[in-house]
């Protein structure tokens, strides 16, 4: 909950969602405890706002942000997801994109960049949703008899807590939709040419509105009762929100997140720019119905704080997450060792779905805290290689680097991406600005306006700073190394073996 008049923090609340893993490659979440986390975390911040002795009723606007792609398919008539949502990093669509890419003139995987923005990959959710319609038997039903529906984690969150079953509103925002691989981000329509190559109906497909309009009512679930009636007026894709809440209104200024993926965004204002160095062309926002829709240039990277989780989780040589930072702090150095977290191929600029993940340059001196410091390396290196691609594409070098996300509270992360880069990274002093930007969104819309976007009204945000402190040399000599490390990850997998983990 935000200060509209400030953008303060008044109070939050928080819930890590089980990732389930069926089998390799595959990324599951369950739709239910996605709801039922954003139930606990509503009340628990409304109990927090009540123990500081502000009423609830102060709350004027809600706002919703999601991970984006990640695909759901619900019955509209039990209000029951027909299968667990297939979150955006899953790859079990190899098999579909490379049957689909057959179809397609030479192969060509950019044959619908021009009207999308994105290459054919197992990113995006309407290979998802085909998937889903091919081999979830409750699904192809749904569809036949008319009950199914289709949506990103936005679409299902605004339509349980609008109703639900009993008139819930189906409906997604533009950055969200341009996420799809079905919506043209031109006409800024689902495209019927496209729904007819995947072959999805478009019946099953949420209706698609501005970022920063009132979509409909909260139906209460709060013991208290007390949200009834609030307006449900900001969405934003994660990403998008992270821009807004940065204050990118401008072109040529980019934000970076560092959650479980990084992305790196970049205002290209009200012309879509297309890419010849393996970005996507995306939008950035659309702030009312009747305002302009901005484009943005976005480098993607699947793994960077899921590579602690992993370091953690699968390999146990960290206890909780914050340990990092204490173990790449000792090394100092990550001694020669490299680190490609590739685990769901590569994503920009390579859009290379072969690719595993490596650690080389291993000698008998390499201890865990080198591993440490080299996954963290790892990171700052893939964004180096957005902003290269980034810088190359809009003709202007950024001279600073903005960003935000759970990781950016890790000094040692921040103190090398701004060595990595050779330019200042700025973080602003409240890491949550996806939270703040589908906020942002959510109090300035139509009929709520409660909220300036105008940047003269914003207070000024304290930041901190990170200057490099390495030479240059130092950096691209690291920089080249890192490349050949990357070149050595291609290629691994192919889809003739029997161990892709991806059976029909």
């Amino acid at each position: 909950v935000f200060n509209a008049k400030t953008a303060e923090l008044l109070s939050h609340h928080q819930v890590e969602i089980q990732q389930k893993f069926p089998r390799e490659g595959w990324v599951e979440q369950d739709p239910k405890e996605i709801l039922k986390s954003v139930h606990e975390c509503v009340e628990r911040t409304c109990e927090k706002l009540q123990q500081l002795n502000i009423p609830i009723t102060n709350i004027k606007a809600i706002g919703v942000s999601n991970q984006r792609e990640t695909t759901v398919v619900w019955d509209k008539t039990t209000g029951e997801p027909l299968y667990n949502a297939i979150v955006w990093l899953d790859l079990r669509t190899q098999s579909t994109v490379e049957r689909l890419l057959k179809r397609i003139p030479g192969k060509n995987k950019s044959f619908f960049k021009f009207k999308t923005g994105l290459p054919l990959s197992t990113y995006f959710s309407a290979v998802k949703l085909r998937w889903l319609l091919d081999n979830v038997e409750e699904i192809k039903q749904a569809v036949d008899e008319g009950r199914a529906m289709f949506g990103t984690i936005d679409s299902w969150l605004i339509w349980s807590l609008t109703g639900g079953k009993n008139g819930g509103v189906h409906c997604t925002d533009v950055t969200n939709a341009s996420r799809t691989m079905l919506f043209n981000i031109h006409s800024l329509e689902w495209d019927p040419e496209l729904c007819q190559f995947f072959d999805i109906p478009m019946e099953i497909l949420p209706k698609v509105r501005s970022s920063s309009e009132i979509y409909g009512l909260m139906v209460c679930f709060l013991k208290s009762g007390a949200l009834t009636g609030v307006p449900i007026s900001g969405c934003l894709g994660d990403q998008s929100a992270a821009l807004v809440g940065q204050m990118c209104f401008q072109d040529g200024q980019a934000k970076n997140t560092y959650g479980t993926g990084c992305f790196l965004l970049c205002n290209t204002g009200q012309k879509s720019v297309f890419s010849e160095h393996g970005l996507l062309t995306t939008i950035a926002y659309k702030l009312g119905r009747d305002k302009p829709v901005c484009y943005a240039l976005e480098g993607s990277v699947a793994i960077a704080g899921a590579v602690v989780r992993w370091l953690r989780d699968n390999l146990g040589i960290l206890k909780s997450s914050q340990e990092i930072e204490k173990l790449a702090a000792e090394a100092g150095t990550s001694y020669g060792c490299y680190f490609v977290p590739a685990f769901s191929g590569l994503y920009a600029p390579y859009w290379e779905p072969s690719a595993r993940g490596i650690i080389c340059g291993l000698t008998q001196f390499t201890n865990k805290n080198h591993i440490a410091f080299a996954a963290l390396e790892a990171v700052c290196f893939q964004t180096r290689e957005l902003l290269d691609a980034i810088n190359k594409d809009c003709g202007i070098p950024l001279s600073q680097l903005q960003v935000d996300g759970g990781m950016t509270n890790n000094k040692v992360l921040m103190q090398l991406q701004s060595d990595i880069l050779c330019i200042p990274v700025v973080k602003p002093s409240m890491p949550e600005t996806t939270a703040l930007g589908a906020a942002m969104a959510a109090g300035a819309a139509e009929g709520v306006g409660i909220w300036s976007l105008n940047p003269g009204d914003l207070t000024a945000v304290t930041c901190e700073r990170f200057e490099p402190q390495i030479n240059p040399e130092e950096s691209e000599f690291r920089y080249a190394r890192w490349k050949k490390a990357v070149m050595k990850s291609m290629g691994w997998e192919t889809s003739e073996g029997p161990s892709n983990g991806n059976p029909e």
